[in-house]
This record gives C-alpha cells, structure tokens and sequence, in this order.
C-alpha cells in the first residue's frame, strides 16, 4: 500500500455524506429515471426526500438501530428508503424482488427485523413485524426532515444479502465508513467528476447499481441515470445519446446484447465501467470499435467494496484485473497466509484495516473469524501478481476442476465459448456423472439450443482436448449473487440433486 486511506470524519453519517455535494448545488439533477417518461429528481428535491421520509419512518415506529428491510421494485422509491434509513441510524437490509415469500420469511427471522418497507407487488409472509407499504412511503417526503443521526463510522449502516460461494444465503454487515473506502474508486476506476452523468444500466435494487450508479455518483455532485423497467437493453445506446451520459456503467452481458445492434454516434461518452465477472476480450474490442471508448473493470465482493481496477488515468493491462487502488493494501498469500511476492498463483487478500471490508457476518462470528488469515482477509479467489504490479485473476479456489488430473480454471473456458455467436453468457464446472467420476460441464444462455456437437468443435480449436466440456447444458439463466458474481457451486449443487436423472448420466450429449 502506497498511501494511506484518507482519515474518516468522526463523527459520520454514511447518507449525510453522500448528499454533501449535492447541497451545495440544489438546482442540478442529481437523478433522472430514464424511459418513455422522465422522473427527474433535482439535489434539493433528493434531500428534502430523503429527510422527510427519515422523519415519517420514526413516525411508523422505526428507531436509530432497528433494522428495516426493504421491499421495493424498481423505482426510486428504493434508494430514498435506504438512505433515509441510514440518514436516521437505522440498517436498512435491500433485498431482491426475486426472491420468494419464504425467502423472504428467513430473512426476516434471521435479521429480527423490526420494520418492512414494501411494495404491495411483491410477496411477503405472513408476519407481525410492522409493514410500511408504497403509497405511505410516497407520502413521507412532505414531512419536516430530521437531522442526520451521527456518530461512529464503524459502527454497523447496511446489510445486504449475498450467497457467496457457500450456496447458503447470509447478511454481510457494513459499516457507514463503507462508503467513504469508495472514494478510491473515483479515480482508481471510474475516473468519475462532478461534471459525469453516468448511466448504469442495472435496477435500482441490485447492490452494484447502488454503489456505482447511485451512491458514488451524489456523493462526488454528479448526475445519475437510471432506466426504468420499460427500457430493453437495445435502447440504453440511443438513450446514452439522447442524454449525454458521459460514463456507462454495466455487467459483461449487457454489452455483448448492445453489440447486437447498431451503436449511435455517442459524443458524449468518455469510456466505460465493467464488473461482476469478467468481460471477455472480444466483447471489449467490439466495444472499443464500436464507440471508440475503453471499458474499465474491477474487481470486488460483497465482503469488500471494489478494491481491484484498471481505470483511465492507469488501464490494466491485458489479461489482469488491474491495480489495487490506491489507499488499499491487498497481497497474495499461499496456504500458510505468508505473503507471496514472486508472482507465484495464491490467494487474493486484503488487510483488515480497509475501510470497504465489512464488519462480519450476521450473527456468525466464527464464520467470519473463518475468513482471516492473522491480519488479512481471504476472498477465497486465486491470483498472482506481474511484476508491474497488476493482479491476474485465476478463478475461486472451490472453482477450480480437475480434468484427468490437471486443474483447470473455468475462466479459460468460459472466456472461449463466450465468443460463440450465438451464446450470451456461459458458466463451467465440474459435475459427477458416476460415482466418483466427474466431467467438466459448460452451462449456457442464448435464444435457442446449439447444437452440443456444433459448441464442442467450437470449443475444441482453442481448447486442448482435456479442457473441452464433455457436457453443453441450455438454461434459463446463470445464478448469480448479489455482486453478480457467477454462482458455480449452485450449479454444481442443482446437477447434485438431479443426479439421479436418467439424462443426466450421459457425459456426451444435452441431454
């Protein structure tokens, strides 16, 4: 680590500080939910907002410390609970609008959360806690505001809900210095001004849309542009240009599904910001060619806010996750947590004092002891450092297959299908076909089936024999985690339960 991190205001208030900015320049807008019709929010109007409806939440019962989960589809309905929450010292938990009235429960059980904020669209059980519905929430932003509640920075202002690798879903507590480790993000990868107008094409409840989209953007004075639920992803290049967007910010999916189409001239744009999983090579130059800008990646997880990028002023290069920004202090460890420096493949580690790493897990203290290793915090992915000092990402260790002996990354694999025309994403792993006798298997999306066949002789011109999948699985979609992160070990799990499936015993075919 080169340079500390900047010291943290104390006392501090997570959603005070990200309307700072804002307050001193009301009149500029501060968030436009693009679409057929604009909603427009101005900073005044975000803060008055966020203030009144941190005052009709204490109305409802709700108090510094509570927890409230939020509910809420994709409107901006959702980042005003969540900051107003964190505004009055409460722990607003956002949750998916996937998830089910039983997941939903768990979660509820689990946290003891005092209060819900929701959407009447969206299922919940049958429960006692206190119910705050749209409508009421709508209603709050005419209330007098109260004043920010202040106080330490360690202490905890947000959970959200992550599967991680485990498969089982838990709360990944933070704390309100979170969001001033994202300050490093600023020029360590989006090079983001107050000038930006930065278009995020994920939902409003999805946590990278709120970091990167949202959060960072008020907290520096920009602008932000949302979509809302009417927008397809073929229309996010025309309205990149109908509103001057200076920044977009996607997932690796979204730009393979806009490079379908004809890309508008967009004068405006600066380049482009990539994270979740990894944004294959060919994608990024069709990219460039297309609009003559670069896409920037990083690297994060729930557990720690994006601590790895390339970024404008110093673009990673080719085949690396790029640097450690500056202020954090990652390192490769081997199995004994003993730092490597040779450029030898190790684990991906960030020291305890970043103040993006989280506090802990909800309610499992062991768990997250787990984690460390003395000072350092595990991520569970592999990597290794070149010697500018850039790190190349290796996949998780619990990813890792064995093809006849020799272990494989799924990244490899994954990067060649992906360039398949006809495939939108891809995810590979190793799957038991008989006991004790397990193949490597490439789960895939796209509008129709390929013919397994057809993907296998694809495969095979870049692939050596070992590492071509035995198995070509159609699916719906890629489970993913709140990060957006590829759920491997899900579909590891789901082939596990179907294992007795009479289809599922042939390593050769689809089905």
């Amino acid at each position: 680590m080169n340079t500390p991190p900047e010291t943290i205001p104390d006392p501090f208030n997570m959603a005070a500080y990200v309307l700072a900015a804002g307050q001193a320049n009301p009149d500029k807008l501060a968030l436009r939910v693009v679409g057929a019709v604009s909603d427009d929010w101005s900073y005044a109007r975000l803060i008055a907002a966020v203030g009144g409806t941190a005052s009709g939440l204490t109305q409802c019962g709700l108090s510094s410390g509570d927890t409230i989960l939020i509910r809420m589809g994709n409107t901006a309905d959702f980042p005003i609970v969540y900051l107003a929450a964190i505004w009055m010292g409460a722990i607003p938990v956002p949750l998916s609008p996937q998830l089910t009235a039983v997941e939903v429960g768990k979660i509820i059980a689990e946290t003891n959360a005092n209060m819900i904020a929701s959407d009447p669209a969206l299922p919940l059980p049958d429960t006692h806690k206190t119910v705050v519905a749209r409508d009421a929430l709508r209603a709050m932003p005419t209330n007098p505001a109260v004043p920010p509640v202040m106080g330490d920075p360690d202490r905890p202002a947000y959970m959200v809900y992550t599967s991680g690798t485990s498969g089982k879903s838990r709360g990944v507590v933070h704390a309100h210095r979170a969001i001033w480790a994202r300050r490093m993000m600023w020029d360590g990868w989006y090079g983001l001004r107050a000038s930006d107008v930065m278009l995020h094409a994920g939902a409003f409840n999805w946590t990278y849309t709120m970091g990167t989209g949202l959060m960072d953007p008020w907290a520096i004075g920009a602008t932000a542009l949302i979509p809302d639920a009417s927008v397809t992803p073929d229309q996010l290049p025309a309205l990149m240009a109908d509103h001057h967007a200076t920044i977009f910010a996607a997932a690796p999916g979204v730009y393979r599904r806009l490079l379908r189409h004809d890309m508008p001239d967009l004068p405006h744009l600066r380049h482009g910001l990539c994270a979740g999983e990894k944004l294959p090579d060919a994608v990024r130059q069709s990219w460039q060619d297309a609009t003559g800008t670069q896409v920037h990646e990083a690297f994060g997880m729930s557990e720690c806010s994006t601590f790895l990028s390339g970024s404008p002023a110093k673009p990673a290069p080719h085949g690396t996750l790029g640097f450690p920004q500056t202020g954090r202090n990652v390192a490769i460890l081997d199995p004994d947590g003993q730092e490597i420096l040779n450029g030898e493949r190790g684990t991906i580690a960030i020291h305890r004092c970043d103040p993006g790493l989280m506090l802990g897990y909800h309610n499992a203290a062991d768990e997250t002891a787990q984690k460390y290793s003395g000072d350092w915090f595990l991520t569970g992915d592999m990597g290794h450092r070149t010697s500018d000092g850039a790190i190349v990402y290796e996949g998780r260790d619990d990813d890792m297959m064995n093809a006849g002996g020799v272990r494989v990354s799924p990244l490899e694999i994954e990067a060649t299908l992906t360039a398949h025309p006809s495939i939108d994403e891809v995810a590979c792993c190793a799957v038991r076909v008989r006991t004790d006798v397990y193949v490597i298997a490439a789960f895939y999306t796209a509008a129709n089936l390929i013919d397994p066949d057809e993907l296998r002789r694809f495969a095979a011109v870049s692939l050596a024999g070992y590492k071509v999948p035995r198995i070509f699985r159609h699916v719906a979609d890629i489970p993913k985690g709140a990060n957006n992160k590829m759920l491997r070990r899900k579909l590891r799990d789901d082939w596990s339960k179907a294992d007795s499936a009479p289809q599922r015993r042939d390593p050769d075919g689809q089905a």
